[in-house]
């Protein structure tokens, strides 16, 4: 199928490139709606001097926006990296209906905390492209340390 979540995690990743060479942490994302794009981005905390410039965050704002809605339910949100406790009260706030992501984040991601911080409708789904991704981040860090 065209339209799987490998396909769109292939996105997602494209944005975390750009986020690499614009030396951001390499973290892309994009939200689907009903098979069709419909916002996506990457970090941007340097380039925004802002902490909350998380993919995710400027995502939900460009997806809220494009629906003319707050909430994004029948959204999936596809990420490169588990989202952090902060991204995680967002998604729950927008009631986003699946977040699909590639890297497990042990020290920030949201399952590091016991319970389930998302909404308890939304779906997950764990590791799709993950070595790709973990890739794109141990480059980048390793070029940080350089």
């Amino acid at each position: 199928m065209i339209f799987s979540d490998e396909y769109f995690m292939k996105i997602a990743l494209q944005e975390a490139k750009i986020a690499f060479d614009e030396d951001e942490i390499p973290v892309g994302a994009i939200i689907v709606n009903n098979n069709r794009i419909i916002a996506k981005s990457h970090n941007l905390t340097e380039k925004l001097s802002d902490a909350t410039a998380h993919a995710e965050l400027l995502c939900i704002t460009a997806a809220n926006v494009f629906l003319g809605q707050k909430y994004l339910k029948n959204c999936t949100l596809y990420v490169t990296l588990e989202p952090c406790i902060m991204c995680a009260g967002a998604l729950f706030w927008s009631q986003i209906s699946r977040v699909v992501y590639a890297a497990y984040d042990d020290k920030y991601g949201f399952s590091t905390f016991e319970k389930n911080v998302l909404h308890p409708n939304t779906q997950i789904s764990r590791g799709v492209l993950k070595e790709a991704a973990e890739q794109l981040l141990n480059d980048f860090f390793s070029k940080l340390r350089k």
